[in-house]
């Protein structure tokens, strides 16, 4: 069993099993957050944040989404050191012929994402949860004033063009990523690899572009 923790195969099973649970977690994330330009009403958006940050469920499942994103970034630096550490001198000219675009710049993408990921639980999560967000009471009870906290950010357009980069390249780092989670479960041949590849572009795609088109909508509205 402590082989799945130390052992090479066993780091990347961990990562990919950590990966597969923040697909799922983007495509949540992508539907709640297209409530704010689906509806008028900023209400149905904070109601549903208001659900999800006080559901006894939904805490637990908080807690293990962000403990998936921490073993996901620990393993993904692990192995990403041990490369450097087989492989401490460089080639003089890399060689990527077998090498994808995604994958060449995997580890920049996901430092861009990380860094981002900071900024977004910084200007959103935190500051629900120490109460640095407007509130409003509606039959008797408190919200977060969230989807005017969204509306304002995305009206600015400094923070609507990094939050657009921000996900071109996660686009990027799932493209790789989300193949990477399946070869490691051993799904890498000749039936399933076009399949998977097809699927990395469309999940990229719909994450990419449902995430792009809400501040391009609040911004130009």
């Amino acid at each position: 069993m402590s082989t799945i923790f130390t052992s090479s195969i066993g780091k990347k099973l961990m990562m990919s099993l950590a990966g597969f649970f923040l697909l799922a977690f983007l495509l949540v994330h992508l539907g709640i957050n297209l409530l704010v330009i689906i509806y008028d009403d900023p209400m149905v958006y904070n109601k549903v944040a208001h659900f999800m940050g006080t559901n006894i469920l939904v805490k637990i499942f908080e807690i293990v989404l962000m403990g998936g994103i921490l073993l996901h970034i620990i393993y993904a630096l692990i192995l990403q050191i041990q490369n450097w550490i087989a492989r401490p001198k460089r080639y003089s000219k890399a060689n990527y012929s077998n090498t994808s675009f995604f994958s060449k710049f995997m580890i920049h993408t996901a430092i861009i994402t990380l860094v981002f990921l900071a900024i977004h639980f910084a200007d959103f999560y935190f500051k629900a949860k120490f109460g640095h967000t407007e509130t409003l009471v509606v039959d008797g009870v408190l919200y977060h004033d969230l989807a005017t906290e969204i509306v304002d950010k995305f009206k600015m357009l400094p923070f609507v063009v990094f939050y657009i980069a921000a996900f071109i390249f996660l686009g990027f780092h799932l493209v790789h990523g989300f193949q990477s989670a399946f070869k490691t479960y051993g799904l890498d041949n000749s039936r399933f690899t076009p399949v998977i590849q097809a699927l990395a572009i469309v999940y990229s795609v719909v994450i990419v572009g449902g995430n792009t088109m809400i501040p391009l909508m609040i911004y130009f509205s």
